[in-house]
C-alpha cells in the first residue's frame, strides 16, 4: 500500500514538472520573439544621421534676476539612430533644459553634453555645438525711457514743422539693469517729412538695439506730426478807414492807416493787394462835432491759411468830422413878388 501511495506521488511530481516546464519553454520563446523584433528595429533597421536643432530652455529663474547677455538661444546637435526613431524625433518638443533656480547676479558657464538632452533609447549624440554657453545674471529693474523722434528732409516752401508729438511719449521697460542703467531715452525710425504741406498721424516703429527687442519686442507708437504755414511780420500800409454805424456822412482825416501784422508767408504771395486783408473801422455813432476816435483794426480770415495777427497800427485815432447837408437856396423877394 505504501508502494502504491509514493507511486502516485511521484507519478503526479512528474507531470506537474512537465507543465511547468511547458510554460518555461512557452515564456522563453516569446521573450526570443520580442527580443529580436526589437533587435530588428533598433539594430537591424536603417541607421540614419540627422542634424536637429534644441532650443534652450530656461527654468526657475529667481523673479528678481534677468539674463542680461545675448547667448545663444538653440544647440547645433547631429543625432544617428533608426530611421523610423529619428523621423519621430520632429513631432517631439526637445529642449535642453536649463536650471538657474540658485542663480546669483554674475556670470554662470552651461556645459552642454550628450546628457544634457533627453533623447529616446536607441539615438545616440554625434556631435553638439556649442559645448558652452555663458550666461550673465543681472539684477532686474524698471526704467521709464522718453522716445525722442528722428527726421529727415524739409517741409513744403512757405510752411514749418511746428511740432512732433509722440503717444505714448515714453514707455516704461523692465530688463536687466546694466542694460537699462546706461539708456536715456529710445528713438523712432527715419520719419521722412520733405514737401510736407500739411498736418498727418501716422504709426512709426522704434529703432531699438537688439537688447532692447528681446525686452519689449518690436515696438510702435502713433506720431502725430503738425506742420504749419510760415509767419512773416509785414507792414501794410493805405489800408481805407471806414466808419461804422454812422447815421450821417462824416469825413475822416487820415482815411489810411498802416498795420504791422504777422501773415502766412504763402496768403501774402498770392494777395496782389495786401490792403484788402483788413478791415479798419472807427465807431462813428450819433457824432455830432468833430474829435478824435480810436481805429479797430481786423484781418480778413481767408480759409486754408493762417489767421492774421495784428501787432500795431499807426496812427491810433483819426479825426472824425460829421459833414453838414447842404441848406435849400432861398428865393430872392423879386421872385417873390412876382
Amino acid at each position: 500500500m505504501e508502494k502504491l501511495d509514493q507511486q502516485e506521488k511521484r507519478s503526479f511530481r512528474r507531470r506537474l514538472t512537465g507543465k511547468a516546464s511547458r510554460k518555461d519553454l512557452l515564456l522563453k520563446i516569446i521573450s526570443l520573439c520580442l527580443g529580436t523584433l526589437l533587435w530588428y528595429f533598433v539594430v537591424g533597421e536603417d541607421q540614419v544621421d540627422m542634424n536637429i536643432q534644441v532650443p534652450i530652455e530656461i527654468l526657475n529663474l529667481p523673479a528678481n534676476l534677468a539674463i542680461s547677455n545675448n547667448f545663444k538661444k538653440q544647440l547645433d546637435v547631429t543625432v544617428r539612430g533608426p530611421r523610423s526613431i529619428i523621423q519621430n524625433l520632429k513631432n517631439r518638443n526637445l529642449s535642453r533644459p536649463v536650471d538657474l533656480s540658485t542663480a546669483e547676479p554674475g556670470a554662470i558657464v552651461i556645459k552642454n553634453t550628450k546628457e544634457s538632452i533627453p533623447l529616446p533609447q536607441g539615438i545616440s549624440v554625434l556631435q553638439l555645438q556649442p559645448a558652452n554657453i555663458t550666461l550673465t545674471i543681472d539684477r532686474l529693474i524698471q526704467k521709464a525711457l522718453p522716445i525722442t523722434t528722428v527726421t529727415e528732409g524739409k517741409v513744403s516752401p512757405g510752411y514749418v514743422l511746428d511740432k512732433i508729438t509722440l503717444e505714448p511719449d515714453k514707455i516704461v521697460v523692465t530688463g536687466p539693469q546694466t542694460v537699462l542703467n546706461p539708456a536715456r531715452s529710445l528713438k523712432t525710425y527715419v520719419i521722412n517729412v520733405n514737401n510736407l504741406n500739411h498736418s498727418i498721424t501716422l504709426p512709426v516703429h522704434l529703432n531699438l538695439p537688439v537688447e532692447f527687442i528681446d525686452l519689449i519686442g518690436e515696438t510702435v507708437v502713433v506720431a502725430k506730426i503738425t506742420v504749419k504755414e510760415k509767419m512773416i511780420t509785414k507792414t501794410i500800409r493805405k489800408i481805407p478807414v471806414n466808419a461804422r454805424e454812422s447815421s450821417q456822412s462824416v469825413r475822416i482825416r487820415p482815411h489810411t492807416i498802416s498795420v504791422v501784422a504777422e501773415i502766412a508767408e504763402n496768403l501774402i504771395r498770392d494777395t496782389p493787394v495786401p490792403a484788402m486783408l483788413f478791415r479798419a473801422y472807427v465807431n462813428a455813432n450819433d457824432i455830432q462835432k468833430t474829435q478824435e476816435m480810436p481805429v479797430m483794426v481786423t484781418g480778413v480770415s481767408v480759409p486754408g491759411h493762417e489767421p492774421i495777427t495784428i501787432k500795431s497800427h499807426k496812427p491810433l485815432q483819426v479825426r472824425v468830422s460829421p459833414v453838414k447837408k447842404p441848406q435849400p437856396k432861398k428865393q430872392s423877394k423879386k421872385k417873390k413878388a412876382q
